[in-house]
């Protein structure tokens, strides 16, 4: 018999305002203004306690969302929300995303750590650069900072938060917490997403599409985590998986049609838009998509992970603007995954036994509909198999993760950059 400890398959769930689809809110069977009720992300988050999920993650960016003429955006900051959550839940995780563009690192520091301590331990905050003019605007800046510059900062702040978390170089002891410090996420699969991933992620939110591509991903951050002195084991990769479920195969297929139908088109052309960095809005929609006047990822602005996702599928299947934006869920961009709950729990097996994922960000196609059929249908098969936990064996965000309490990894405060 092997020494070596088993894995466990580690789920969270996206609550991705009304579901991951730019149609999600029109589905029949929910309420179209449910994202806007702090009792959508209540209910969803006591859910996924009772089905002893790892955690319950929010998106975010520091801006208006400038799509709410065709879809609900991302309504409550996420430590206020995720305080709330805390206050009527025991054990889930609570990972938040907070920018390290436009936050300050002393101020973060002070609030996430509040937010695990008051939590017991269980929060997490998933460090993302942002990308894109309308948030630049929005700190008065004239442009978004460049690629590399972003990531410079999110390094820097990163290491100022944890050495405030430590107490380092005069800085007061921030509150004690059951697992040492927030577990820190990220997100970004990038050069410079991946170095960062390296030096400072113990989870890593990616976009793949193939398991060859995840495997890829997962042997550079190890590479990456070794140069920093760290152990790979010590991160976990989650890539995202949006699901939709049906009784049988027909019937989750059926749904799936229904929320291309539903997506607004006008919604699906500027996101497409964006990450390919053109205006779709007079091309022919039927036209092959033209592979060969697209920029390699390194001179393209905005995400370069969902660039590169975007053109890996283009690579694969030479599709039309139409195909595309239909493969996309209306500008989705994760592994969309149709079928029975037992089909679904069989794609989720074989990505995580080949090695190319240690469980999935799971964000359900509309919501709460679609995470009810997850916590229903696709998790008990999950745990048939003996995939999933039935119970949990701990209580901090680290339990559930498996990953150790952490010390500071740095012995000095860095000095951050001038502000952009």
């Amino acid at each position: 018999m092997s020494d070596q400890p088993q894995r466990e398959l580690h789920i969270n769930v996206n609550i991705l305002n009304a579901g991951v689809f730019g149609g999600s809110w029109r589905v029949p069977e929910n309420d179209p203004l449910s994202a806007y009720r702090v009792e959508h992300y209540l209910d969803i988050a006591k859910k996924a306690e009772a089905a002893k999920l790892d955690a319950v993650f929010l998106a975010d960016g520091p801006g208006l969302e400038p799509d709410l003429a065709y879809r609900p955006g991302n309504s409550f900051e996420p430590s206020v929300l995720l305080a709330r959550i805390a206050a009527e839940t025991e054990r889930v995780g609570l990972i938040g995303t907070f920018s390290s563009s436009y936050n300050d690192a002393d101020e973060l520091a002070a609030r996430l750590a509040t937010l695990d301590a008051l939590s017991g331990g269980r929060f997490g905050w998933n460090v993302v650069t942002t990308a894109g003019a309308g948030a630049a605007a929005n700190f008065g800046r004239h442009g978004e900072p460049e690629h590399s510059a972003r990531y410079a900062r999110a390094s820097e702040v990163t290491a100022r938060v944890i050495s405030a978390w430590a107490g380092q170089n005069g800085a007061p002891a921030v509150l004690p917490s059951p697992q040492g410090r927030p577990v820190l996420v990220q997100a970004g699969a990038s050069k410079d997403g991946t170095r960062l991933a390296g030096e400072h992620a113990e989870v890593i939110f990616t976009a793949a599409q193939t398991i060859d591509e995840a495997l890829a991903f997962r042997r550079a951050v190890d590479e990456q985590a070794a140069t920093f002195g760290r152990r790979p084991e010590h991160v976990a990769i989650l890539p995202g998986l949006s699901t939709v479920v049906g009784s049988t195969e027909a019937e989750a297929q059926e749904r799936r049609q229904l929320l291309a139908e539903l997506v607004p088109e006008p919604y699906a052309l500027r996101r497409l838009s964006a990450q390919l960095g053109y205006d779709l809005g007079d091309v022919d929609l039927d036209a092959i998509v033209p592979r060969e006047s697209l920029p390699v990822p390194e001179q393209a602005g905005g995400s370069q992970t969902f660039y590169r996702l975007v053109l890996g599928i283009i690579d694969r299947e030479r599709p039309t603007y139409r195909q595309l934006l239909r493969k996309l869920g209306g500008g989705a961009g994760h592994r969309i995954v149709v079928g029975t709950p037992e089909q679904i729990a069989d794609d989720i097996e074989t990505w995580f036994h080949a090695g190319a994922a240690d469980g999935f960000n799971v964000m359900p196609d509309a919501l709460p509909s679609g995470f009810d059929h997850f916590v229903e249908q696709v998790i008990p098969e999950l745990q048939r198999r003996g995939l999933f936990r039935t119970e949990y064996s701990g209580r901090t965000l680290r339990d559930h993760l498996g990953l150790p309490v952490q010390v500071p990894l740095r012995a000095s405060t860095p000095e951050l950059s001038p502000t952009w």
